[in-house]
Protein backbone atom coordinates (compact mmCIF):
# COMPACT_ATOMS: atom_id res chain seq x y z
CA UNK A 1 0.00 0.00 0.00
CA UNK A 2 1.47 3.32 -1.12
CA UNK A 3 1.10 6.24 1.25
CA UNK A 4 0.46 9.73 0.02
CA UNK A 5 2.48 12.60 1.50
CA UNK A 6 0.42 15.57 2.63
CA UNK A 7 2.05 18.97 2.49
CA UNK A 8 -0.81 21.44 2.26
CA UNK A 9 -0.78 24.81 4.05
CA UNK A 10 -2.12 23.49 7.40
CA UNK A 11 0.35 20.60 7.50
CA UNK A 12 3.19 22.98 6.62
CA UNK A 13 2.15 25.30 9.50
CA UNK A 14 2.19 22.34 11.91
CA UNK A 15 5.64 21.37 10.60
CA UNK A 16 6.90 24.92 11.23
CA UNK A 17 5.53 24.89 14.79
CA UNK A 18 7.03 21.48 15.59
CA UNK A 19 10.37 22.56 14.14
CA UNK A 20 10.40 25.74 16.23
CA UNK A 21 9.50 23.79 19.39
CA UNK A 22 12.24 21.18 18.88
CA UNK A 23 14.82 23.86 17.98
CA UNK A 24 13.92 25.84 21.10
CA UNK A 25 14.00 22.71 23.30
CA UNK A 26 17.44 21.67 22.06
CA UNK A 27 18.88 25.18 22.38
CA UNK A 28 17.55 25.74 25.92
CA UNK A 29 17.61 22.22 27.40
CA UNK A 30 20.63 20.67 25.66
CA UNK A 31 22.50 23.98 25.23
CA UNK A 32 23.21 23.42 21.52
CA UNK A 33 23.08 26.09 18.84
CA UNK A 34 22.30 23.42 16.24
CA UNK A 35 20.19 20.34 16.79
CA UNK A 36 21.91 17.47 18.54
CA UNK A 37 21.58 14.00 17.04
CA UNK A 38 18.68 13.04 19.35
CA UNK A 39 16.66 16.17 18.56
CA UNK A 40 17.40 15.91 14.83
CA UNK A 41 16.12 12.33 14.91
CA UNK A 42 12.92 13.42 16.69
CA UNK A 43 12.40 16.29 14.24
CA UNK A 44 12.84 13.99 11.22
CA UNK A 45 10.36 11.51 12.70
CA UNK A 46 7.82 14.21 13.59
CA UNK A 47 7.95 15.78 10.12
CA UNK A 48 7.51 12.35 8.51
CA UNK A 49 4.49 11.59 10.72
CA UNK A 50 2.94 14.96 9.83
CA UNK A 51 3.45 14.24 6.12
CA UNK A 52 1.69 10.90 6.53
CA UNK A 53 -1.13 12.12 8.80
CA UNK A 54 -4.40 10.46 7.80
CA UNK A 55 -6.30 13.69 8.50
CA UNK A 56 -4.20 15.82 6.14
CA UNK A 57 -5.44 19.39 5.92
CA UNK A 58 -8.28 18.66 8.36
CA UNK A 59 -5.91 17.74 11.19
CA UNK A 60 -5.89 19.40 14.57
CA UNK A 61 -2.80 19.84 16.71
CA UNK A 62 -1.31 16.41 17.47
CA UNK A 63 -1.95 16.92 21.19
CA UNK A 64 -5.70 17.15 20.40
CA UNK A 65 -5.74 14.18 18.02
CA UNK A 66 -7.79 11.04 18.64
CA UNK A 67 -5.26 8.85 16.78
CA UNK A 68 -1.78 8.56 18.26
CA UNK A 69 0.49 7.65 15.37
CA UNK A 70 3.84 8.13 17.15
CA UNK A 71 5.76 5.15 18.46
CA UNK A 72 5.74 5.21 22.28
CA UNK A 73 9.36 6.39 22.69
CA UNK A 74 8.92 9.25 20.20
CA UNK A 75 5.59 10.15 21.77
CA UNK A 76 7.15 10.54 25.22
CA UNK A 77 10.05 12.56 23.74
CA UNK A 78 7.62 14.86 21.93
CA UNK A 79 5.55 15.31 25.10
CA UNK A 80 8.72 16.39 26.93
CA UNK A 81 9.57 18.83 24.13
CA UNK A 82 6.07 20.33 24.12
CA UNK A 83 5.88 20.54 27.90
CA UNK A 84 9.20 22.36 28.05
CA UNK A 85 8.93 24.48 24.88
CA UNK A 86 5.27 25.48 25.21
CA UNK A 87 5.78 28.30 27.74
CA UNK A 88 8.94 29.47 25.95
CA UNK A 89 7.08 29.64 22.64
CA UNK A 90 4.94 32.46 24.05
CA UNK A 91 8.11 34.48 24.55
CA UNK A 92 10.16 33.51 21.48
CA UNK A 93 7.46 32.72 18.91
CA UNK A 94 4.16 34.19 20.17
CA UNK A 95 2.37 33.97 16.81
CA UNK A 96 3.18 30.27 16.46
CA UNK A 97 2.17 29.61 20.07
CA UNK A 98 -1.23 31.21 19.58
CA UNK A 99 -1.74 29.42 16.24
CA UNK A 100 -0.98 26.11 17.95
CA UNK A 101 -3.31 26.79 20.87
CA UNK A 102 -6.16 27.73 18.53
CA UNK A 103 -5.74 24.61 16.39
CA UNK A 104 -8.60 22.61 17.95
CA UNK A 105 -10.22 19.54 16.43
CA UNK A 106 -12.77 20.30 13.78
CA UNK A 107 -16.30 19.03 14.45
CA UNK A 108 -17.47 16.41 11.98
CA UNK A 109 -21.05 16.90 10.77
Amino acid sequence: MKREFKNGPNVLKEKEIVTKMIDLYCRKKHHHQELCKECQNLKTYALMRLSLCRFGEEKSACSNCTVHCYKPNYRSEMKAVMRYSGPWMLLYHPVYAVMHLLNKPKKVK
